[in-house]
Formats: C-alpha cells, structure tokens, sequence
C-alpha cells in the first residue's frame, strides 16, 4: 500500500507536466492524419484517388520515426505534398515542446523526490536480510553505518540533508545500506524503511536535534511496538520522557563520557577491556594508562562537566573546576572554583603545576586545543583527556599530544554498535565494573592467550533452529551438549578454537563468563570472541550433525547409507556371536 501511493505520486506529477504536451502531439498527429485523408491525391484512370485513414495512420507512423520508406499507395499530388510539409514542420515543433517539458519534469525536485522515495521503498520492501533504520547520518550515523558494514550487517538511512545522502553512495560499504532524502519523524517515511518489514531488527535515532529524536522513538513505539529503538540524547527532560518509554534504549554521550574518564582513573584496567573490545585505534589489550594520583582539573562544567564531576567525587579524587558560568552552589562547597575561561591564568589559578590530570570538557574544539596548548607547556606530565565535538577536527586532535580523546560521535557509534551486534558485549563491561578489578584482569589474560596480539572478533549465536539445526535436534533428542565441546575444533580433535565464550543469555538472564563444563540449552544466545575465521568454522558443527556428534563424543561416524549399513550389519554379527564366545572375523 505504502509503494502504491508513491506511485501514485508519481503518475500525479508526470499527467501534471506531460498532459499538455501529450494532447498537442495528439491533435497534431490526428490533424495531420484527418487533413491527408481529405486531400486529393493522383488523377488515375480520369478519377481523384484519395489516402485511406490506415495508409495516413502509416505514412505519419513512419515519417514520425524519421524512417522515410516513401510515397503510397501512389505518387503524392502537390495539395498532399504541402500538406505533408506542414505537417512536419507543425509535428517538429510540438516535439520540441514535448521533449522540453520532458526534461523540465526529469528535473523538477518534487519529480526527483518522489522517484527516490518510490524506488527506495521498492528496494526495502524487497529486502530479505535483516537490516536497521538509521535515521540521522551525521558524524555519529556515518560512523555507525561503517561499523554495521565492517559487521555485515545492512541498515537503511533517512536523512533530511541530501548532501549527506549524495554522499552514501560513494561510500565503499561491504553491504548495501539504502537512503533517503527525507524527514525521519514523519510515520509514512518510517514505513517506507521499513518500519513494519519483518526483517528490521531495531531503529536509532541519531539525529543532531533532541525534539526529533524523541518525536522518532514516539513515532516507532506507535507504529511498531515490538521494534527495539536505540535513541541518542543530550537533554535531561528528553531522556526522561525516552526512559519511560517501553522498549527504547537511551543513549547519552555525556554520560558515556563520564564513565570512560573515570574508569579511565579510577579503573584502568576495565578501560583498557572496553577500549580495545570496540576497537580503538592503538589500544593494546593489557597495556593500561598510567594514571598519577593527586588532584585533577575540569575545564567546563555543562552536562558533560556535570557528569564527569560526579564520578569524579564517588571514588574519593579532589577536583578544581574552571567555568566562568559556574555557581557554587552547583559545584559543591567543598569544590575549588575558578569562575574564568580555561586559559593560561586560570590554569596556573587552579595549580596545574602540581596537578595529575586535567579533563578538557567545553564544547567548542578551538578552546580545548587551545587549553591543550597551555597544558603542555605547563605541566607536560599531567594526564590529558581532552573531549572533541567535531568530526572534521580529527587531524588536529590526532596532532595535540592527548592521553585520551574523547570524541562525541565515534563513543556514541561504539556504544549503539556494541548494543545492536550484541547486547550482552555492553553487559558484561557493566558487570566487571561492579565486580572487582581481579575479576577484569582474569579476562584480560584469557583473551590475550587466544588472540595475543591479533585484534578481536565479536560474534553472537543463537541455539535455535534456523541458526543453529544440528544442536538444536541433537538437544531435542536429549543429548547434552557443553560449552567446552561446542568450541572444539574437529579438524584437531580435541583442540579448541581459538576463541572465549564471555557471555550466555537465557530465559531472560545472563551467565557472565560461563564455565566450559556449562550445559547449553536450546534457545541460548551465547556471545564469543575470537579470530574471525573461528565465525564461519563453528557454523560448520551448529548445522552439520556429523561434525556436531564427532565433536560431543569423540566417535567419527560413518556417513552415507552403505557405511551406515555395513556397520549395523558389524553390530549384529557381534551381538550375535556374544553369546556363543566367537569373535567375529
């Protein structure tokens, strides 16, 4: 139905532009036809011949083709010959006008618009792989949009600047990832990607305006209640209006920034986990921060500012914020204030001389580079964690001597990627932070031996039976299948692949790091991490049985009907010679 009405729109606009053009040729072509029929042709045998209707239709038929195969059925008098001049003149210049408005509807915007959306629409609807809406393709979507690609996954993307769809497609994604040109928050644009599509998997919402995120995530929980919906934001009042809501996941990028900073000082090695299981460029596993103790500065006290502040007091480190618009009263009594901008005196006011670490958190790029400027020359030790809002910066950051960059849109891709290929990558990150440090440095030293030095592959599976048959029927028969033999290798019987099991989602609850002696259970959704090619050999033992009952048992059974029945006839002559103490031969 949602294709249809496109369509309509469509046949709307071409009969808008092309109706006038179509009735000039029609009564040209129809005068021509009507005026060579009456007019009087050759004199034969002392009578006036005159041109049938069918040999007029088929004289303009092939003289409008430019073909030419001549005079018929006789010779042409002078009253048909002029006749036939004027036609072609007069048909020349209704041509001309046709094809003109021709090409004025091929450009008109709405014309464009509504062929986009026809043929966008087309192409979701005839998608079979699961995909995502994403609607926003700004710094944050792009990136996102290259993780979801690097993971073979598809998504289709709304956005209402057509540069940025232009730009999709020179993008060099591993899959196709559909856009359009169009304003995510209106519901008939949602059900054109796909909203209703039983392949969509999730919509994120990462639009840089607060209002339409929020009108997105109300739009989606209307039209399909059971979608999941990842939705960005920075505004207190909208993320509470979005936590209300059932099924829709917040994601803020000033909260996100604040638990890194403090992982990153207060748990290095839980930084370090997170750091590298979302690939950041330069991370080894293993190799922490190292982090000074003593007092740290904050440049910028906004809602990011806030946050980090928070995190900051709840494990015990002592904190001087510089923000001219900061009060007292929302700092802390017990907090030093430093009421100008970051530069060289205010920082020298807040004794960057003898300080560990200085967190740079103001919104604007230019102010904390330059702060990140000042700090080197004043204090080279300190620890530097400097936010980046911009996306075009990266080349000036990536000059700036930091400890640590955090960057508004990639922390917020990362995040919604970790969520959309597995929730339980960012359950597991929750979990070891309330869990003690040893418990983050005994996965640390599991990981490095699989994958020393290569980087990280994340991958789920689910037990169920279009994923996996061959466990799922195996388990059905009350067979018992563990962890431990589900990763063996059947190429090196019983070596394992090179890969851990970190997390195992059940009936609604997760197992963190499950013991290799767990027993699966159909409809288990088991997360892992390994070398990449280890994805594509365990799908090998999820849907061959063969491979599955080698792998359990140990025991290679024979495959085909004739080795099935040599074997059974095998088993009967020594059931059959048991009793009577023959061995066969």
């Amino acid at each position: 139905m949602r294709n249809t009405s496109d369509l309509d729109r469509v046949a709307m606009i071409v009969l808008r532009f092309m109706r006038r053009p179509l009735f000039v040729l029609l009564f040209v072509y129809s005068l021509g036809i009507m005026g060579m029929a009456l007019m009087p042709g050759q004199v034969v045998d002392g009578e006036t011949t005159h041109m049938s209707l069918f040999h007029a239709f088929y004289f303009f038929t092939y003289t409008a083709t430019t073909t030419g195969f001549g005079e018929l059925p006789n010779g042409f008098s002078e009253e048909q010959r002029l006749w036939t001049i004027f036609c072609l003149y007069t048909g020349v210049i209704a041509w001309f006008y046709a094809i003109g408005s021709l090409i004025r509807l091929v450009q008109n915007p709405h014309f464009i618009r509504a062929m986009d959306g026809f043929r966008f629409a087309r192409r979701v609807k005839h998608n079979v792989e699961p995909f995502v809406i994403l609607c926003g393709f700004g710094d944050a979507g792009s990136l996102l949009a290259r993780g979801l690609s690097d993971h073979l996954m598809r998504a289709v993307i709304l956005d209402s600047d057509p540069e940025r769809i232009k730009a999709l497609g020179v993008r060099d994604y591993r899959v196709a990832m559909p856009g359009l040109h169009a304003d995510a928050s209106v519901p008939k644009h949602l059900l054109a990607a796909g909203l209703e599509h039983p392949a969509c998997r999730a919509l994120v919402a990462l639009t840089n305006d607060d209002d339409v995120n929020l009108k997105i995530a109300v739009m989606a929980r209307h039209l399909n209640p059971q979608l999941p919906v990842i939705c960005r934001s920075t505004s207190a009042r909208h993320e509470a209006n979005l936590r209300s809501l059932e099924n829709v996941t917040v994601v803020d990028p000033f909260e996100i920034f604040a638990q890194l900073v403090s992982w990153a000082i207060a748990r290095p090695e839980l930084h370090n986990l997170n750091a590298w299981v979302v690939g950041q460029r330069g991370v080894k596993l293993g190799e922490l921060i190292q982090v000074p103790r003593g007092k740290w500065i904050l440049c910028g006290y906004g809602r990011m500012g806030r946050w980090i502040h928070h995190d900051l007091q709840a494990h015990g480190v002592n904190t001087c914020i510089i923000d001219p618009d900061v009060e007292t009263n929302q700092a802390g009594k017990d907090t030093f204030l430093v009421q100008q901008h970051a530069d060289h005196a205010a920082l020298v006011t807040a004794g960057i001389e003898d300080a560990a670490g200085i967190v740079i958190a103001t919104n604007r790029d230019a102010d904390n580079l330059s702060t990140l400027l000042s700090v080197n020359a004043l204090n080279p030790d300190a620890l530097r964690i400097v936010r980046q809002n911009s996306h075009e910066n990266q080349l000036a950051f990536d000059a700036a001597r930091a400890d640590l960059i955090l960057q508004h849109s990639l922390t917020t891709a990362r995040r919604i990627l970790k969520l959309l290929i597995s929730p339980l990558v960012q359950e597991l990150i929750d979990w070891l932070a309330e869990r003690e440090p040893e418990e983050t440095r005994a996965v640390t030293t599991r990981l490095k031996a699989v994958l020393a030095e290569r980087p990280p592959h994340l991958w789920s599976i689910r037990l169920v039976p279009e994923a996996a048959p061959a466990v799922t029927e195996y388990l059905h028969n009350e067979g018992e299948v563990t962890l431990a033999a589900l990763c063996r290798d059947a190429r090196k019987f019983p070596e394992k692949f090179p890969c851990e099991a970190l997390a195992i989602r059940r009936a609604g609850h997760s197992i963190m790091l499950p013991h290799e002696a767990c027993q699966l259970e159909a409809g288990d959704e088991i997360l892992f991490c390994g070398i990449q090619w280890v994805e594509s050999m365990l799908q090998a033992t999820l849907h061959n049985p063969y491979t599955l009952r080698y792998v359990v048992t140990g025991v290679d059974e024979p495959r085909g009907a004739v080795f099935v029945w040599l074997k059974d006839k095998l088993m009967r002559r020594r059931r059959d010679a048991a009793p009577n103490g023959r061995q066969p031969r």
